[in-house]
């Protein structure tokens, strides 16, 4: 039972840092809203409604609710969602080279694929969320 604790833990973790790595970097680009404008600022709102997703996937499989893998999976889409948008459009400030936002973007997409893959088809997650 400690070793499920565990690795729900971790599971739960990462969707956490998943959401809340955009948490962290909004706070430094409020001061650009003036600047920027409103696209600027519906972006950092959905980064914040994506953290809080977040938050809420991960305290639901630490939980082990019903919802929670419904729940984890829609905070994996989401945050994607707002990471293309993100990504696409010239509102956010970034600092890095031409060419490396797709590669971020593309690996940042293949990180959430990758964990809505292993919820929708472990074995161990339908077990225990069931």
């Amino acid at each position: 039972k400690a070793e499920r604790r565990a690795q729900l833990l971790s599971t739960a973790r990462e969707i956490i840092q998943s959401g809340g790595i955009g948490a962290l970097t909004m706070s430094a680009l409020v001061d650009e809203i003036a600047v920027r404008g409103a696209g600027l600022a519906v972006i950092l709102l959905a980064r914040l409604l994506a953290a809080g997703l977040g938050i809420a996937a991960g305290i639901s499989l630490f939980q082990v609710t019903p919802a929670a893998v419904t729940l984890a999976k829609a905070s994996l889409v989401f945050s994607a969602l707002v990471d293309i948008a993100a990504d696409a459009t010239p509102y956010t400030p970034n600092n890095r080279p031409p060419g490396d936002a797709t590669l971020i973007l593309g690996a940042s997409l293949v990180y959430y694929a990758a964990w809505y893959a292993y919820l929708s088809r472990s074995k161990r997650v339908s077990s225990t969320y069931a």
